[in-house]
C-alpha cells in the first residue's frame, strides 16, 4: 500500500471543517492543506492572537483562504458549550477534528476540577462532540475525527481514581486520556450506526511528530525525541493520517489511521489497528455514561 499524504487530499470546496488546536502543530498542518483544498476551516482554540497568527501564516503560503477563529478552552465546559453554540450558526459542518490536547504536564486541573490531561484529552472533545452531533447529522457523510495516539497501549481507565486524587502519573495519565479516545470513538460509531445518524466516527494517531506537545517532558527525553527526528515525522507528515481519516473516499465509521513505517511512527497513512482493550465494549459503555456525569452533556443518541 503506497499509503495516503498531503497529495491525495481531494478538493474540499464547499465543505466546513472545525478544527480544536490548529493554530499550531498537526492541527495547523491539517488546516493548511485543508484550506487550500477550498474548505472552511474554523481554528478552534484559546487564545484568539496565536489563532490570528496561524491564519496569517496560512493565508501568506494558500494565498486567500476561508479560514476563521472560534473560542474554545477544553479545560472549561462552559467554552465548550459556548463554542458549540456559535458553531450552530454555520451552514454546515461536513468534519469536526478533535485534535487539540495537552501531553504529560504537571499535575493540574481543569477549571470544572477534573485531571487535565483527562479533561482537555477526552471530556473536553466528547462535550464537544455531543454538543454538535446534530449540527453534524445535518450534512450527509459528516465525520468526526478523534486524534488518539500509539501511547494509547500503555493506557487504562483508572475509573477508581478517575482524577488523579489518590497518585498522578503524567505519562500514565497520558495514555489513560488517550486510550479513551480511542474508547470514545469506537462507542460513538455503534450509537451512530444504532441511531441511524449520517456521520461517521474514526480516529487517527500522528505516529511521532514534531510538534509542541512534548514541552513537558523532561529534557533528556526531549533532546532523545529531537536527535531522533529525522527519522520520525514532521508535523505536515504527522497530519497525513488525520487528513486521510477527515477526507480519504474509502473511509468507514470505526476506522482507525495512523502512520505505515517503523512500527507505525512516521510515513504516509494508512488504516491500522488499535489494541484489544481500546475495543472493549463494556469499558466504552462505562466511560461513555462516566463521561455524561462529569459533563454534564446527555447527547441525543
Amino acid at each position: 500500500m503506497r499509503g495516503f499524504t498531503e497529495n491525495d487530499v481531494p478538493d474540499q470546496s464547499g465543505s466546513t471543517v472545525v478544527i480544536t488546536g490548529a493554530n499550531t502543530g498537526l492541527g495547523y498542518e491539517a488546516a493548511r492543506a485543508l484550506s487550500a483544498r477550498g474548505a472552511r476551516v474554523l481554528i478552534a482554540c484559546r487564545s484568539q492572537r496565536k489563532a490570528l497568527d496561524a491564519i496569517k501564516k496560512i493565508e501568506s503560503q494558500n494565498g486567500p483562504v476561508d479560514l476563521s477563529y472560534v473560542p474554545l478552552d477544553l479545560g472549561d465546559l462552559a467554552s465548550i458549550r459556548q463554542c458549540a453554540e456559535q458553531l450552530q450558526s454555520e451552514k454546515r459542518i461536513d468534519v469536526l477534528i478533535n485534535n487539540a490536547g495537552v501531553m504529560v504536564p504537571p499535575y493540574e486541573l481543569t477549571k470544572d476540577g477534573f485531571e487535565s490531561q483527562f479533561g482537555v484529552n477526552h471530556l473536553g472533545p466528547f462535550a464537544l462532540t455531543c454538543l454538535l452531533l446534530q449540527k453534524l447529522a445535518d450534512t450527509a457523510s459528516s465525520r468526526v475525527v478523534n486524534t488518539s495516539s500509539i501511547a494509547h497501549n500503555a493506557g487504562r481507565i483508572n475509573f477508581r481514581d478517575i482524577n488523579a486524587e489518590r497518585y498522578y502519573s503524567a505519562s500514565g495519565r497520558y495514555s489513560m486520556s488517550k486510550l479513551a479516545n480511542l474508547l470514545f470513538s469506537y462507542e460513538l460509531q455503534r450509537r451512530l450506526q444504532t441511531a441511524k445518524l449520517p456521520v461517521l466516527s474514526v480516529a487517527c494517531h500522528p505516529g511521532i511528530a514534531n510538534t509542541e506537545l512534548d514541552r513537558y517532558m523532561p529534557m533528556l527525553l526531549s533532546k532523545g525525541t529531537e536527535l531522533l527526528q529525522p527519522l520520525l515525522n514532521t508535523a505536515a507528515a504527522g497530519a497525513w493520517p488525520t487528513l486521510c481519516a477527515a477526507t480519504a473516499a474509502d473511509v468507514t465509521g470505526g476506522d482507525y489511521y495512523g502512520p505505515a513505517h517503523r512500527f507505525e511512527t512516521a510515513g504516509p497513512a494508512k488504516k491500522v489497528r488499535s489494541n484489544r482493550a481500546s475495543r472493549n465494549t463494556t469499558v466504552a459503555e462505562r466511560l461513555w455514561d462516566l463521561s455524561v456525569d462529569m459533563t454534564g452533556v446527555t447527547p441525543s443518541i
